[in-house]
Order: structure tokens, then C-alpha cells, then sequence
């Protein structure tokens, strides 16, 4: 399969297209400001938000003061780290002190945000010049990114589809160069499907390495992680987000090795795991055929690839009951009398979790932690497990399934991806070709908790195959 030959949005500048290392070294070398970037990547945002629809809001502004605090740390060679000066972005469900944070919806007015969220204090301590907020879909619900607040967001790739979600908006400013560092959540895939649907990297860390707060309703299912254009890219913001913070009481307290420096890892020898089929739906030939492309680049690299099954059942079913459960408890803070103001597909899922009882939720609790452990020990025979990001290629916008699928929810086709957020193991998306449409394909790679440097040194791996 041809790589189309053309860029996302084609007219990104040079500097809009750097990594944050090709940043920083000119900045270092003076030959490039950060104000310089962030001016450039404010005008590129601009852009892909007229024709992808991709921002809530672009603070020119806030922008350019923290550019401009940058410049005069590496004019005085004390810069705050590996990212100081590197054009960020946030996705509009996560707080930014004193910005109003809308979460896609109509429902019930902005918060204006009294902190900032602990992973975006920690990506402004590193230095980091945060641009605007990124589209979402109402309460982050689902897979998609279009709500009744922003309207339709659309893939750089071509606009009449969808970058996926919940993290669309991140995924297509990445795509197209308006910013380096995105930051997304994911709590069934949304930082991995709007990865591999734009052609981009995306991690989901190990539960609890980046911390979050307020919490989210959604659970232990629920991370913040990185997207970004390239592995190197995602390991320093990864590094740059990983701390504790004592007003998230869920986070592991233990310390989690960093991911930088970032060198690939030997693929001969390695033990992969090669997970073909989802607990729900089936997979696209075009994606089949790429996944299958990138196992066979893998083995002639060395690699010792075995077809597994994930264990437990109904797999499905138990992420259904975490995500509606969550989904319920969402829709029970908005006030009744705003409930019509409310996505009907939301409304329809918090139903059905407003009827599990806690028995149900006890339960459900108690299968994950089966699932869990033997998921934990699938590690004992492989150092990696890898499968295709999404099952399917982007599809047309605006939609949550594709046209005449048959399929109701959009879990029924990210069935590659709400199983690791049950598991809570880190996960990379990396790109691994186009399907037959021209739109991008990904493959996962999947690691023991913890391992989060180990993924990262595989996928970059992976990535220098070309």
C-alpha cells in the first residue's frame, strides 16, 4: 500500500513541523526563539481550527508571555528542561488556571478553572508554552469528537472524516503541525484511536503516572498521556507529566523509571504477543492486512511473534459497566432540567448505567481484578503484546459508528482498545500505514505496568523500520 504523498493540510512552516528536540537545539544555538515558534504555531492553529475545527480556544496572549519567559531562561542558559519553549496544547476537559474549561457541552455553563490540572502544572514547570484547548466531545463520551458546543471535528487527513476521540481535536492539530505536545485522555481508547485514526503517536501510560485531578467520573479506567508526532516526542512530554500529586489519592505512590533518554530497544529476540481479535466486531481487511505488515516487519527484524487470546470474557460487558456506570454519574451532576440539552447517544448510555446496582458494580469490580492479574501474567511469557489500534480507518464525521455497519455503540469497534485501560497497562499507537481509503492505520504496543520506558523503546524501535 502507497503512502500518500501529500501532508495533513498541506502549508505547515518548517518550524511547525520540528520535534521539540530540533526546537530546543536552535533555541540553545540561538538561531530560533520561542516566540518565534509559538507565533508560527498560533497561526498554524488558526488555520487547521478554520477547516478541522480542532480548538475552544487559542490564547494568543498567554501564548506568547510564556514564549517570551522562555526565550530569556535560554538566552541566560537556564532553561527548565527538555521542553522549555515547545508549543503545547490541552484538551478542553482538563483544567488551565483561570481559562474556562467547557467539557464539549451545552448543559451547564464553563468552569473557570481556580488550578491548574496537576499534569498541566507539571508541563508549565517543565516549560512548556501552552497554546489553547482542544476539542472534545460532550463530557468525553465517546470515540468521535463532534458536540452540540463546537460542532463537527474533522481529520487532516480528509475532512470528511473523523480523527476519532475523544481526543480529535489534540489529534488533528498534531497531525497538521499546530503544536508539538498535545495532551489527551483516554478512558476506552481516546488518546489511541484519534492516534492511529490522524497518523500520529499517542500513549496511554500505566494507571496513575500521570496524575489527575478533579477526578474523572469515569473511574480507574480513566489517564491523561501524550500525542504527539513522533515517539521521541511522546517519551519527553510523557516525562515532563509524570509526578505525584497528593490531591490524587488514586495515583500509585510508587516512583516509575523515566522514559528519557530514549533509545530503541533490540527487536531480536523479542517475545511479542500478537493479539489479532477484538472481544467485540471484526477487523477491517485493509487494517488486517497493515497489522499483519508491520508482525512480519517486526519478525525480520528478530523479533518471535505468537498468536494469543486476551483472557477473561465478556470483555465487553465489563467495560460497559464501567464506562455507563461513569457515564450515569456525569449526566446525575448536570441538573434535570438541562438533561435535554444533553447528546441523545449520552443520555441513552447514562440510562442504561443508572440501572446496574451497586451489586453489579461490585461485581464488575471483582472481574476486572480477575482479568487484571492474568492479563499482569501474560508478561511472564512476552515483552510486549501488539495489535491494531483501531479496528477500523476513520470514518465519515460526525457519526459514531460507520454508515450501514450495523454496529450501535462505538465501543463495538474499539474493542482494541478499552480492554488496556481495564488493565490499566501502558499502550502506544504508533502509525504503520494507510488503508485502502488513504486513511492512516496503527498498531499498539502493549507493556507491563510500570514498563511505560520499555513500550516507548520498542514503538521507537518499530518506528526507525521505517
Amino acid at each position: 500500500m502507497s503512502i500518500p504523498t501529500s501532508t495533513p493540510l498541506d502549508g505547515a512552516s518548517d518550524i511547525c513541523r520540528m520535534t521539540a528536540a530540533q526546537l530546543t537545539a536552535r533555541y540553545a544555538d540561538g538561531s530560533l526563539s520561542p516566540v518565534e515558534a509559538a507565533r508560527a504555531c498560533l497561526d498554524r492553529a488558526r488555520v487547521v481550527d478554520a477547516t478541522c475545527n480542532a480548538f475552544t480556544r487559542i490564547d494568543d496572549d498567554a501564548a506568547l508571555a510564556a514564549a517570551a519567559a522562555s526565550e530569556a531562561r535560554w538566552r541566560a542558559g537556564a532553561p527548565l528542561g527538555a521542553i522549555d519553549g515547545v508549543p503545547t496544547t490541552i484538551k478542553d476537559i482538563v483544567w488551565v488556571k483561570d481559562w474556562e474549561v467547557r467539557y464539549g457541552t451545552t448543559s451547564v455553563p464553563g468552569i473557570t478553572a481556580s488550578e491548574d490540572a496537576p499534569a498541566v502544572g507539571l508541563l508549565r514547570n517543565a516549560g512548556a508554552v501552552i497554546l489553547g484547548l482542544t476539542t472534545t466531545p460532550e463530557f468525553g463520551w465517546k470515540a468521535i469528537t463532534d458536540s452540540k458546543l463546537t460542532g463537527i471535528t474533522r481529520n487532516p487527513w480528509n475532512t470528511e472524516r473523523t480523527p476519532g476521540g475523544s481526543s480529535g481535536g489534540a489529534a488533528a492539530a498534531a497531525a497538521a503541525g499546530a503544536g508539538v505536545l498535545h495532551l489527551g485522555t483516554d478512558g476506552g481508547g481516546s488518546i489511541r484511536i484519534p492516534a492511529a485514526f490522524s497518523g500520529i503517536t499517542g500513549i496511554k501510560p500505566t494507571f496513575g503516572r500521570v496524575p489527575a485531578f478533579p477526578a474523572s467520573p469515569f473511574g480507574t479506567v480513566a489517564h491523561l498521556g501524550p500525542m504527539t508526532r513522533t515517539v521521541a516526542d511522546t517519551a519527553l512530554m510523557l516525562d515532563a507529566m509524570t509526578g505525584r500529586d497528593l490531591r490524587d489519592w488514586f495515583q500509585n505512590p510508587l516512583p516509575f523509571n523515566p522514559a528519557c533518554p530514549l533509545t530503541a530497544r533490540p527487536l531480536a529476540g523479542l517475545r511479542v504477543g500478537v493479539w489479532d481479535t477484538p472481544p467485540k466486531g471484526t477487523v477491517a481487511t485493509d487494517v488486517a492486512q497493515r497489522f499483519a505488515e508491520a508482525v512480519d516487519k517486526l519478525a525480520n527484524a528478530g523479533a518471535l511473534p505468537t498468536r494469543i487470546a486476551l483472557p477473561g470474557e465478556d470483555l465487553w460487558d465489563l467495560f460497559n459497566v464501567h464506562w455507563y456506570s461513569g457515564a450515569a454519574a456525569r449526566l446525575a451532576a448536570v441538573p434535570q432540567d438541562r438533561h435535554g440539552d444533553i447528546e441523545p447517544g449520552l443520555r441513552e448510555v447514562a440510562a442504561e448505567g443508572a440501572r446496574y446496582s451497586g451489586t453489579d458494580l461490585i461485581r464488575a469490580g471483582i472481574k476486572r481484578a480477575l482479568f487484571g492479574a492474568a492479563f499482569d501474567r501474560l508478561f511472564e511469557q512476552f515483552d510486549i503484546i501488539v495489535s491494531p489500534a483501531a479496528a477500523i480507518t476513520g470514518f465519515t464525521a460526525g457519526l459514531e459508528v460507520p454508515e450501514g455497519s450495523g454496529l450501535g455503540r462505538w465501543t463495538e469497534w474499539a474493542g482494541f482498545s478499552y480492554p488496556i485501560n481495564l488493565a490499566q497497562a501502558p499502550a502506544c499507537v504508533v502509525p504503520c500505514g494507510f488503508g485502502g481509503d488513504a486513511m492512516p492505520v496503527g498498531l499498539q504496543l502493549i507493556g507491563k505496568r510500570g514498563d511505560d520506558a520499555g513500550v516507548l523503546a520498542v514503538a521507537l524501535a518499530f518506528e526507525q523500520l521505517g
